[in-house]
């Protein structure tokens, strides 16, 4: 008996150790930090880190996270100035500043920032139309932040960005909508297709134009080859004859012909002047009578 009561006293003892050391010994995630109470009264907030409290007097309230959190709140109905009601899915980034206040001037600060967050949506959507409120996302947030934040500030909340994750408007106003944004496609594709008919007919006509100016310009610098051409050759013939008279000049001073032989070479060069359809009248030079002169000399003996 003496046995078995000493090992139920030495578990009780050791149960009572562990129970002490577990009020007295703390451990502190980083990130975090953790609210200490004593006897009912806020007494500090602890770092992360070990700490030692006094057991069965000091106690941990509540341990708050200091990291930047994620609140993502249910689609919400709100009435727009024109009197739609709009469906609005919104996402809030916040962060606590101060675990005490935190704790202690709200009783659920998610719950707190939810309801305010849909408070001053609808304030903030109510002075707006749906077609501000579709194109307006920037100014809605930054209005729901300012507002948000100054709000939870008293709380130890900073409230870093709001978003709107989504804004749905009512079901004939989306069919109506795709049926605009259709009609506004079709005619931008009707433009599109016009605006590149355009820029064909265009390039065809330029073209065309550069064809033709590149033809004519072609044609003029055949006709200049060919003017110039004609030109060389022409006084090329004319170089060649004048060369030809001059052998021929030359070869009648060295024969010295008699006056009989220049009046026979007369005499074949009148059928030469005869030919042609055109020759109605003969052009008899002056000198063939001279010519003819000193051919009857040159038979008829005196």
């Amino acid at each position: 008996m003496d046995l078995i009561g000493l090992v139920i006293g030495i578990v009780v003892g050791l149960g009572v150790l562990l129970l002490l050391l577990s009020r007295t010994v703390v451990i502190v995630n980083q990130a975090s930090t953790a609210i200490v109470e004593r006897l009912g009264r806020y007494q500090r907030t602890l770092n992360p880190g070990l700490t030692i409290l006094i057991p069965f007097i000091d106690r941990i309230r509540d341990r708050v996270d200091m990291r930047e959190q994620v609140a993502s709140f249910p689609p919400q109905p709100v009435i727009t100035e024109d009197n739609l009601v709009v469906s609005i899915d919104t996402v809030v980034y916040f962060q606590v500043t101060d675990p005490k206040s935190a704790t202690y001037e709200i009783s659920s600060f998610i719950l707190g920032i939810e309801q305010l967050t849909v408070t001053t949506l609808r304030n903030v959507i109510g002075s707006m139309d749906l077609e501000a409120t579709l194109t307006s996302r920037d100014s809605i947030n930054g209005q729901l932040r300012g507002v948000l934040d100054e709000a939870t500030g008293r709380w130890g909340i900073r409230v870093n960005r709001v978003e709107l994750k989504a804004i749905d408007p009512p079901h004939s106003v989306q069919e109506s909508m795709e049926k605009q944004l259709k009609a506004e496609r079709e005619r931008r594709a009707a433009i599109l297709t016009a605006e590149g008919a355009k820029q064909s007919a265009i390039l065809l006509a330029e073209g065309q134009k550069q064809s033709a100016i590149l033809t004519a310009e072609g044609f003029a610098q055949s006709e200049v080859v060919r003017a110039d051409a004609e030109a060389r050759a022409q006084i090329i013939r004319s170089e060649g004859e004048a060369v030809a008279l001059e052998k021929v000049y030359s070869a009648i001073h060295e024969a010295n012909p008699t006056a009989a032989a220049l009046a026979h070479r007369y005499l074949e060069t009148l059928p030469g002047i005869a030919q042609g359809d055109a020759n109605k009248v003969w052009v008899i030079p002056s000198e063939l009578t001279g010519a003819m002169e000193t051919l009857r000399k040159g038979f008829v003996k005196e």
